[in-house]
């Protein structure tokens, strides 16, 4: 019997792939309001997500900036849902302060949950911030075929996620997501 391997597991997971952006950030949002681009609202996190799903050969369909509120984050996640993206990419609200709200917001609509993207994230983050990694619940999981990751605010953590995990699983992840 031929053992199965993981480059067999990904064989015809070819993209490119569409991405939507969604920063979570209650002081840009007031500073800036509804923009439609990471650049009018001088986000660099939103830029970093751009710049790097581009040059990856993928897509950027939609960018959303909400603020650190319940409603704000659903109503932006149910647009991205509704938008032609594969995976979903949000910024921010992921700590453990009382306005940090995107995993109370973003996990009771995942149909499945994707545990190992935060275990590995946090993992990969050790060498950049020490133990300060037991801070972040940067989450992923799955709504209507779609994938959603959810990412601290940070520029740092923004490129460790998607230049590490997600652009590289990218076909792997839709591949099945789309199952």
């Amino acid at each position: 019997m031929k053992d199965f391997t993981v480059k067999e597991h990904k064989k015809g997971s070819k993209g490119p792939y569409i991405f939507y952006a969604i920063t979570i950030s209650t002081s840009r949002s007031e500073k800036y309001g509804e923009v439609t681009s990471p650049q009018d609202a001088d986000d660099r996190s939103g830029q970093l997500m751009k710049e790097m799903i581009q040059k990856a050969g993928h897509e950027l369909s939609g960018y959303t900036l909400v603020s650190d509120d319940k409603d704000s984050i659903v109503e932006a996640i149910k647009k991205a849902i509704l938008s032609n993206a594969d995976i979903i990419v949000t910024s921010g609200g992921t700590g453990l302060a009382s306005k940090d709200v995107t995993i109370e917001s973003v996990l009771p609509m995942f149909e499945k949950d994707i545990p190992g993207f935060g275990e590995l994230f946090r993992y990969k983050s050790i060498s950049q911030i020490g133990a300060s990694v037991i801070l972040t619940r940067a989450s992923a999981g799955t709504i209507a075929n779609k994938a959603v990751f959810c990412l601290p605010g940070s520029p740092a953590a923004v490129e460790l996620a998607l230049g590490e995990i997600i652009i590289p699983e990218a076909g792997h992840i839709v591949k099945h997501v789309k199952q």
